[in-house]
């Protein structure tokens, strides 16, 4: 059979506003049809030019120098752009989920050294509590 060029998913009903999801996959080739409920695929949410940034990024393996002359763009305009890619695609970048994981490891050693200080008897209770509070923990 024949291959016709496929359009691009929308993702959002242009009425509601709401999500789509995909209903039915079908095979020309076989006559297969697959119908239910399936969710489009994150990559497919991207835009045109974020689509274009990602191919780029990947073709030059992560090297932002590569991308600034392939693109003919800045390198903050490059930071910009894969900022606004992982926001799209709902990832945060590994070097931000160490240090919230590192800041939240901080709050709880000072926890426990409050509660400790309390347990030996060298605070009191409101003061435990004072510096709980005051420790934002």
């Amino acid at each position: 059979m024949s291959k016709t060029k496929a359009h691009t998913i929308p993702t959002k009903d242009p009425v509601s506003g709401g999500d789509f999801y995909v209903s039915e996959l079908k095979c020309d080739d076989s006559g297969v049809t697959l119908r239910g409920r399936f969710d489009i695929p994150r990559f497919a949410t991207l835009d045109a030019e974020q689509t274009l940034f990602l191919e780029t990024f990947l073709r030059c393996r992560g090297m932002i120098s590569s991308v600034e002359k392939e693109l003919g763009i800045s390198y903050p305009t490059v930071r910009s752009r894969l900022d606004a890619l992982l926001e799209a695609l709902e990832l945060a970048p590994v070097k931000e989920k160490e240090e919230k994981k590192k800041d939240r490891d901080k709050a709880l050693d000072k926890k426990r050294a409050i509660l400790d200080q309390l347990e030996r008897g060298e605070i009191s209770a409101e003061e435990a509590k004072a510096k709980l509070k005051g420790s934002n923990a």
